[in-house]
């Protein structure tokens, strides 16, 4: 291992916080359409208790805001513009700015001009009275996907492909892979409390709250080219859980955290690359009918407490302590 260990931390972790104001922006955005359809008070609230949960957000909206009253305006504030919140979009784009500042010299110019502009456009847009974002979120959110995209391209064009792509590579897909899993948990449980028997309502209910899931992850068009078929649960699991072909999947993210992985270490006996692997073979082997019969949730939160490991592995390997 060449690379000095405080350089691949800030790499990893810029590309963790541009890949986790991305995730949030799109989950926002999802929610936020979906509350323009006709719905309960009780499943929009539910709605936007959910995207809390799935950020582990609740406890720090409940100290700031009333925790027994959710509403739109105020989680979209928390989540989007709140500079004491640590996941929040501007936190998170603040923070990616750091690390690439900290390492201006291992990142090609335009890697470091896009993650420069991104936060200084994010601050004119979310800061004082502009009503930028207030006017339009949905174009907010569009905004800051299309900011990660250019991030994500211009590394890809631009950028040798040596450790410190790697270590770029590697937080990208470590974060999105958590996100994927943290999304289909909260998203499924929810459809499991909000409906019981099946009329006709709830069928109509249920096609808008599964096709806003796949579009949360840019997988609806995916989904119709896969399948060809009505939008199933089942099916909606499988896409975003064990095709190894979809970008935002666990087996997805998993193959591209191993491949990057593979190529940071010289270790054969790494610990970190074996539990990497374990947990690819594991999702590689895996059918959708035998993790629904054994339990989404269950699954989930086994996965998720895995990818922290490997995470925390990366970070004893190859990065410095964490603080993050």
């Amino acid at each position: 291992m060449t690379m000095l260990s405080r350089t691949a931390d800030h790499l990893f972790w810029m590309s963790r916080y541009t890949e986790r104001a991305e995730n949030t922006a799109r989950m926002l955005d999802v929610n936020y359409q979906t509350s323009l359809l006709p719905q309960s008070n009780e499943v929009a609230q539910a709605a936007w208790q959910g995207l809390l949960s799935i950020s582990e957000l609740k406890p720090a909206y409940a100290a700031k805001y009333d925790g027994d009253n959710i509403n739109p305006t105020d989680v979209m504030d928390f989540m989007v513009r709140d500079e004491k919140n640590p996941s929040s979009i501007i936190s998170c784009l603040q923070n990616a700015r750091e690390n690439a500042r900290a390492v201006r010299g291992s990142l090609t110019t335009e890697v470091w001009e896009t993650q420069n502009q991104t936060y200084l456009e994010v601050i004119r847009m979310l800061r004082g009275k502009s009503a930028d974002f207030k006017r339009d979120p949905a174009q907010f959110f569009e905004w800051v996907k299309f900011r990660s995209h250019l991030s994500r391209g211009v590394t890809l064009g631009t950028m040798l492909q040596d450790e410190a792509f790697h270590f770029l590579r590697m937080g990208t897909f470590l974060e999105r892979a958590d996100n994927t899993a943290r999304l289909v948990d909260v998203k499924f449980h929810a459809v499991e409390s909000a409906l019981g028997g099946v009329n006709e309502k709830e069928q109509e209910f249920d096609f808008y709250h599964w096709s806003a899931i796949l579009r949360s992850v840019s997988g609806f068009e995916v989904y119709r080219k896969v399948y060809r078929d009505v939008i199933k649960p089942e099916l909606v699991a499988e896409l975003l859980i064990l095709r190894p072909d979809m970008p935002r999947s666990l087996l997805g993210c998993l193959n591209e955290v191993m491949s990057n992985l593979a190529m940071v270490t010289s270790d054969p006996q790494s610990e970190t690359l074996r539990r990497a692997g374990k947990l690819r073979a594991d999702l590689q082997y895996s059918r959708i009918d035998e993790i629904l019969a054994t339990g989404l949730h269950a699954f989930l939160t086994q996965f998720l407490d895995r990818v922290n490991e490997i995470g925390a592995n990366i970070s004893r390997e190859f990065l410095v302590p964490s603080t993050h």
